[in-house]
């Protein structure tokens, strides 16, 4: 295929249709998670004292991130069901299902016995303050028993997401994060619960939403007419292809895990209000990467079964128009972000300390949508098509080559010497994952079945 050939309407409308038939809602799913942190960061930042808003910043990081080392069991089912859908193959959609349920609770249950050893381990990497230290602790030591349903849900959106189920996906997520908010304003507020109510209302809310999840699970199977045999779950050779994808996206995001807890644990060694402030940096951060999200899982979802089905032409329709979607909501963002920090500061924290000091570092903020665009867009086309070890290698080589060295050199500079460090790890991973998509447009390595 002659990848550099100029190709006439490449925004075609039957694929922009079908991006966006599961890019809006998996847009509005995804949004509601940052803006769930948005909504505790605000109602925390608000309270008389910023140690509570320290403690879950510190708290909800340390959850976030031990949650994410085991996204591939979202990333990988959505990749592997997808290709499955696009073969025809829809015993091995069903067989996919069960095999990351049973995996997802195994791995959650150990996240629940080993939960003492693992949470005071990681705060202690973080080092919150030592006013902070016992409510972040607190927030974490509820929060875990959330760790079974929490993954098992990863399961289930990854899977309805292989099969092209947006809108089920967007209702498990809004019901989550809605409920979460509701809850937030219930038991922080109203029965005055602090950050252990931000610990509660998740708790409660990833329980609720394991159960929705499940049942339109269940609704979905009714409608694949395919057997699945149980004797195959105890089959090892029938997990080979599983481990084989998601062991490079483990390793990729145990890297990232690292790289998140690595940058708060620098910022809480400044203080609580760098940590607050730094906090609401990178929820607005990730306000325009979940944006984007929606975007991304339509081409996980889309490429995966064009892929399967080995349409090549239509693979790289898809990833065309999910770029250039992405590449508008950066450019909105940047533009925001570059009018409006005051207000926007405002919205989160009326904390004088917090406030100037996310002031400060805003110009960090601005810089970073655009630099992300790429490594954030080309994610979602990589898990799709199954090339988890190139994602794999290009994290490898923006972490230990270029983020920590940069953090190194850059530590005169403080909390500015962080952002830069960050913001070099994006650009890193934004330049890599670019050349390889080239390169694997050029050499036809797409459909070649090498990870």
């Amino acid at each position: 295929m002659a990848f550099f050939k100029p190709r006439p309407r490449m925004l075609k409308p039957h694929i922009s249709r079908q991006v966006f038939r599961i890019a809006l809602p998996m847009t509005l799913a995804s949004l509601s998670v940052p803006l769930l942190g948005l909504v505790d960061t605000g109602i925390l930042g608000h309270l008389p004292s910023d140690n509570y808003l320290a403690a879950v910043a510190a708290g909800s990081s340390v959850l976030t991130m031990l949650f994410w080392l085991f996204g591939f069991l979202r990333m990988g089912s959505t990749g592997l069901t997808a290709r499955a859908w696009g073969a025809g193959d829809l015993q091995r959609c069903r067989e996919l299902l069960f095999q990351s349920l049973l995996l997802s609770v195994l791995i959650g249950c150990g996240l629940v016995l080993l939960r003492q050893p693992i949470l005071e381990t990681t705060l202690a990497l973080i080092a919150p303050s030592a006013e902070a230290r016992p409510l972040a602790l607190e927030y974490c030591a509820i929060r875990i028993f959330a760790a079974p349903v929490t993954l098992a849900t990863y399961c289930a959106i990854g899977w309805l997401l292989g099969l092209q189920q947006a809108r089920s996906t967007l209702a498990v997520m809004l019901f989550v994060n809605l409920a979460n908010v509701a809850l937030d304003f219930w038991f922080i507020v109203g029965l005055d619960w602090n950050s252990r109510g931000a610990a509660w209302a998740s708790l409660t809310a990833e329980y609720a939403g394991a159960a929705l999840a499940l049942l339109l699970v269940t609704l979905k199977l009714k409608a694949l007419p395919a057997p699945c045999s149980w004797r195959r779950l105890g089959h090892w050779p029938r997990y080979r292809e599983f481990f084989a994808v998601n062991r490079h996206l483990f390793v990729r995001t145990a890297l990232l895990v690292f790289t998140m807890i690595f940058f708060t644990a620098q910022g809480a060694r400044q203080g609580d209000a760098v940590l607050a402030a730094n906090a609401i940096l990178m929820q607005l951060l990730l306000l325009v990467a979940f944006t984007q999200d929606g975007f991304a899982h339509a081409a996980e979802s889309l490429t995966g079964q064009a892929i399967g089905s080995r349409q090549l032409d239509r693979f790289y329709q898809i990833c065309f128009t999910s770029a250039f979607w992405g590449l508008l909501i950066a450019l909105l963002a940047t533009l925001l972000y570059l009018l409006f920090p005051r207000a926007i500061i405002q919205l989160f924290t009326d904390l004088p300390a917090v406030a100037t000091a996310a002031l400060n570092y805003w110009p960090w903020l601005t810089a970073l949508p655009l630099t992300g665009l790429a490594c954030f867009m080309a994610d979602g086309i990589f898990i799709g098509s199954g090339k988890t070890q190139a994602m794999q290698n290009s994290m490898l080589i923006a972490v230990l080559l270029v983020f920590l060295p940069l953090w190194y050199a850059s530590r005169p500079l403080g909390n500015h010497g962080l952002w830069l460090a960050y913001l070099g790890f994006l650009a890193a991973r934004s330049l890599l994952m670019a050349g390889l998509f080239v390169r694997y447009s050029r050499q036809h390595l797409w459909d070649n079945g090498n990870t």
